[in-house]
């Protein structure tokens, strides 16, 4: 445990894999909860799975490439925990497609959830962090944020910025106690990201995942658990002395 006893932590995009996990773990490491999705059905579920272990939890429907959207979200989810000390930026898409073939759309909505969703979001949270002089930032990257990808253009793009939003912003409200880190997950099971693009790339002919898993040296795919673990810990002072990181965990992959 690490120490989270009585924090205030937000999670966009919890309703689904990565963010249900980082939610999960963070309530069983005693934070109260908000939740902020744009899928109410599967927002509810994480909700009621955690108040079921005896955590409060509340959640709030949004969409945070909007950001009349996340102000409002933001807003109830603050003054319904009472305050913030966590905030978790995971909503994001993936499009597979080449930079020559790909549509406008795929590209404007990939920026608008995964650069503009965490620049709204932090926008409308991390001032508060400012004022009590304490906060901890941890936005979601990827692998694919420190190294360009065949078919994968537009999210590397957006990944990539994302790593520079980190170190940038750590920078900005260093002085003023907030620690803002990044986690770059690496392939990851069990999530609906990844079924997704598995069936995108079974219809491109690239390789699937059951073959990607034999390159990587840790020989297996991450979970969700892994990178909720490594959340927990970026949140805590046993992360005092570390920001404006990012933190790969990828069981040690960097091919394709």
């Amino acid at each position: 445990m690490y120490g989270l006893q009585g924090k205030r932590a937000i999670v966009t995009g919890a309703g689904n894999g990565i963010g249900r996990s980082i939610a999960t773990r963070l309530a069983k490491e005693g934070c109260s909860i908000g939740i902020f999705d744009i899928d109410a059905k599967a927002a509810g579920e994480t909700m009621r799975h955690i108040r079921a272990q005896g955590s409060h939890c509340h959640s709030v429907l949004g969409d945070v490439s909007i950001k009349s959207s996340v102000s409002a979200g933001m807003a109830e989810l603050v003054s319904t925990l009472g305050g913030i000390d966590i905030l978790v930026n995971n909503a994001g898409i993936c499009r597979i497609g080449k930079i020559l073939d790909m549509t406008d759309q795929d590209w404007e909505q990939t920026f608008g959830i995964n650069v503009d969703g965490v620049y709204h979001v932090t926008r409308s949270v991390v001032p508060l962090m400012v004022r009590q002089r304490s906060g901890a930032v941890i936005n979601i990257s990827s692998w694919m944020g420190k190294s360009g990808v065949h078919s994968y253009g537009a999210y590397c793009a957006s990944k990539f910025a994302i790593i520079a939003l980190t170190q940038a912003l750590a920078c900005e409200v260093g002085d003023d106690g907030v620690r803002v880190n990044a986690v770059a997950p690496g392939l990851i099971l069990e999530t609906r990201m990844r079924e997704e693009s598995e069936k995108d790339r079974a219809a491109q002919g690239l390789t699937l995942a059951a073959d990607r898993v034999k390159s990587i040296p840790a020989r297996r795919a991450g979970t969700p658990e892994d990178i909720a673990k490594t959340v927990a810990f970026l949140a805590s002072n046993e992360a005092s002395y570390i920001t404006g990181e990012t933190i790969s965990v990828t069981g040690g992959s960097w091919n394709d």
